[in-house]
């Protein structure tokens, strides 16, 4: 191979590295603008994650604000209806308090919706807006405890009843079972679904 040749041919290569070079440059910059819009994207997306779980936490919110609310327009219409409805189930209530609180020696308080009070019996109802197992269960541990909590009615029978004006399916056959009074709307009023031989449980 002559010198001429061999000049020739590093040329080439030459040429050849400075087309790759330049390739590989492109291909550099390509990767670069296409992970600055990926950033970009990226960060458009946190910013949007951002404001939806802002929005969600104020609809959050809105909802427990409205829940209370509901459940507060459910113990108005019981309570005021609730001595009528265990009169006529030969429970006459002399006593009703709304929102009995209470916290002794350092245990866990309670709350009661509603408690109705007489010689023999102490009536704790519970108001929601929708009433599931989970409310049923909740309100069981309740009777479970007020003696404790409430000594001074410790000489009464702790009788139970839920009230609500959506009722989940089934719901109101197993706090029959378990020995509670189930109230829901009626018309403009509220009255007890249990049927007339329906017998609660004393805790």
């Amino acid at each position: 191979m002559t010198q001429l040749e061999l000049e020739k041919g590093f040329q080439e290569i030459w040429k050849l590295f400075a087309e790759s070079d330049k390739k590989f440059e492109k291909i550099q910059t390509e990767i670069r603008e296409t992970w600055k819009e990926l950033d970009k994207k990226q960060s458009e997306t946190d910013k949007q994650l951002k404001k939806t779980d802002k929005q969600l936490k104020e609809t959050d919110k809105k909802l427990e604000k409205l829940i209370g609310r509901w459940s507060l327009f459910v113990e108005g219409m019981v309570a005021p209806a609730a001595i009528r409805l265990f009169q006529e189930r030969g429970i006459a209530i002399l006593r009703l308090y709304q929102h009995a609180k209470v916290s002794r020696d350092g245990q866990e308080g309670m709350e009661i919706d509603i408690l109705g009070i007489n010689g023999e019996f102490a009536v704790l109802i519970e108001a929601k807006s929708t009433l599931d197992v989970h409310d049923v269960d909740e309100h069981i541990e309740r009777l479970q405890k007020f003696k404790n909590l409430f000594p001074e009615y410790a000489d009464r029978k702790a009788i139970g009843a839920i009230a609500g004006i959506v009722i989940h399916m089934d719901v109101d056959k197993y706090a029959y079972k378990k020995g509670l009074f189930v109230i829901a709307q009626s018309g403009n009023t509220v009255k007890i679904l249990n049927d007339r031989s329906f017998r609660p449980k004393a805790w």
